[in-house]
């Protein structure tokens, strides 16, 4: 399998409903077993998180759906390439950014 690094992902950062750790880690973990969705995370103690995938293969509303119980807000979308996702993991970039 070849990987165009060059493809557009959407990017959500997402404000949800705080408080219920247990129904947010069912909702991560079902993001998480699609093959679309590239990264999720979300925390129940900050009520914010983010999820990336591809919108191509997985339209943003069916990701919207899954979140719906946890009243989601998109506070921020953005397309990245899977460059960027994969270099702002870098360890020195969270380094270098605090500097």
């Amino acid at each position: 399998m070849t990987i165009n690094p060059d493809k557009k992902l959407t990017r959500f950062e997402l404000e949800f409903d705080k408080g219920n750790w247990e129904l947010l880690t069912v909702k991560q973990y079902e993001l998480l077993t699609k093959a679309e969705v590239w990264e999720a995370f979300l925390n129940s103690y900050t009520g914010r998180g983010f999820v990336t995938f591809d919108e191509k293969d997985l339209p943003k509303e069916e990701v919207l759906k899954i979140l719906k119980e946890l009243n989601p807000k998109i506070s921020n979308e953005k397309k990245i390439t899977i460059t960027e996702l994969i270099e702002s993991k870098y360890s020195w970039n969270n380094i270098l950014e605090r500097n």
